[in-house]
């Protein structure tokens, strides 16, 4: 995917969300009389803009990292007296609450209606049954085996995939015991994983963490193409050569293969070929790459053989139709955003405790990334990274940080139970600490972005 197209799948998933957001503190307003100068997607100066009949100034700024609804305020400047009764800062106490949260909580909202929207088509996805274990791993060592249903989590039931690594991932940092509960030919069976700063490094895959994979298809690991100046290639690889182990472990299929190259970055690996019949033993050393979360893979510049990689129709034990009616996938989709907010809250959580790192944080390199990645996908891709957006915007913009949403939600409810408005002096310095704040999240986040591309 080209810059050009990644800048403008940025755009596409960041403008709805600032507006919506921006509308909903626009709707509280409107709805509780107080009048709206200016409705704004993005900071800084104005791209376009136009006055409505209603006399809102509607606007696009050159910064699209936000969004703003300016309304008539006495602390920001002279107020016409007959604008007096309309100013914001008139209205009672929970008009103003009322007006703050709308922002915060349309985004929820918003999430719930796209994962709806993802919820309703009838599709076939893959269930929870164990593929392949990978020897010694903590899943073998607990006696999970190939062919296992997986049936839950620490007693959180997982009917799908998504369930199953949320379920996972809701122990990320953590240390101690994971309880995974599996149908095995009929018997349902418990074992007990121990976990060590679980999943603590970005961009790590829950179920390879623990050493199980879903179903994939069997793809012979035979080189079909080697990209001209690769390592592979430089480092004696030739089409049609077959794979046979690694550092002695029997390679069965191309999945396996990719899995210890993508581990073994920059680390020599002794590797048996057979080439014509013959078996050959070659010294290879994946070159490191980085993903776009940061983390180092190895890679030879292989692809296997093309005819393999079309469609495999998956065996039916490995497989599970699911259809949900509107009542049901509305259930699911406000089930899926409350989910997603508590592990939001817990996740900063985590990262406040040292549980799990700061390298967690994205910024906006990051997300512009993944929304060309998930809009490369499909729409359905894009709508759920879109909804994940949506909720972490919301969440964040309640956390009680004096410049954000949740700050100023603070302010007024200690102004409700004391009777009275915290003091401009106390609203300042508040301010001042929300912008270092904040500022020191954005260089992390722009810190982590920066990281994994270089």
């Amino acid at each position: 995917m080209s810059f050009i197209q990644i800048i403008f799948a940025a755009l596409l998933l960041l403008g709805p969300l600032v507006a919506i957001h921006e509308f909903g503190h626009f709707w509280a307003a409107r709805r509780c009389g107080v009048k709206v100068l200016t409705y704004s997607i993005g900071f800084g100066p104005a791209l376009f803009k136009w006055r409505g009949k209603d006399g809102v100034q509607y606007q696009f700024a050159a910064i699209p990292l936000g969004g703003y609804v300016r309304m008539v305020d006495e602390r920001e400047g002279e107020v016409a007296a007959a604008d007096l009764p309309f100013a914001f800062n008139r209205q009672s106490v929970w008009v103003r609450m009322a007006i703050v949260a709308a922002g915060p909580l349309i985004n929820l909202l918003f999430a719930v209606l796209l994962f709806w929207i993802l919820f309703l088509p009838k599709s076939e996805q893959l269930n929870t049954r164990i593929w392949q274990i990978e020897p010694h791993s903590p899943a073998a060592i607990a006696g999970l085996q190939s062919g296992d249903l997986v049936t839950a989590i620490d007693g959180k039931p997982t009917p799908d995939l998504e369930k199953l690594n949320y379920a996972l991932i809701d122990r990320m940092g953590e240390t101690g015991q994971l309880t995974i509960t599996t149908n095995r030919a009929g018997q349902v069976e418990t074992h007990q994983l121990a976990i060590q700063s679980f999943m603590r490094s970005n961009g790590a895959d829950p179920l390879a963490t623990l050493g199980f994979y879903p179903y994939s298809p069997r793809i012979d690991a035979v080189i079909g193409e080697i990209q001209p100046d690769a390592v592979g290639a430089k480092q004696g690889l030739l089409v049609g050569d077959r794979f046979i182990s690694v550092d002695g472990k029997p390679i069965s299929d191309w999945i396996a293969l990719t899995r210890i190259i993508h581990a073994s970055a920059d680390q020599k690996l002794s590797v048996i070929i057979e080439r014509q019949g013959k078996l050959q033993t070659l010294a290879l050393t994946p070159a490191a790459k980085k993903d776009d979360f940061g983390t180092k893979i190895g890679l030879l510049g292989l692809k296997p053989k093309t005819e393999q990689t079309e469609r495999y129709e998956i065996p039916a034990e490995y497989k599970q139709i699911v259809q949900h009616d509107p009542l049901s996938a509305l259930s699911l989709a406000l089930q899926k955003t409350w989910h997603l907010s508590t592990l939001t809250v817990s996740s900063f959580g985590k990262m406040l405790s040292g549980l799990i790192g700061l390298n967690n944080i994205s910024g906006p390199i990051t997300i512009a990334k993944v929304a060309g990645h998930t809009a490369d996908i499909g729409w359905q891709a894009f709508f759920s990274f879109m909804a994940i957006m949506s909720v972490s915007l919301g969440v964040l913009n309640l956390m009680p940080i004096p410049i954000l949403d949740g700050g100023h939600l603070v302010y007024y409810a200690i102004e409700a139970l004391i009777g009275r408005p915290v003091s401009e002096r106390i609203q300042q310095a508040g301010f001042r600490v929300g912008v270092a704040m904040l500022g020191m999240l954005m260089i992390v986040a722009i810190f982590n972005d920066l990281t994994r591309l270089f």
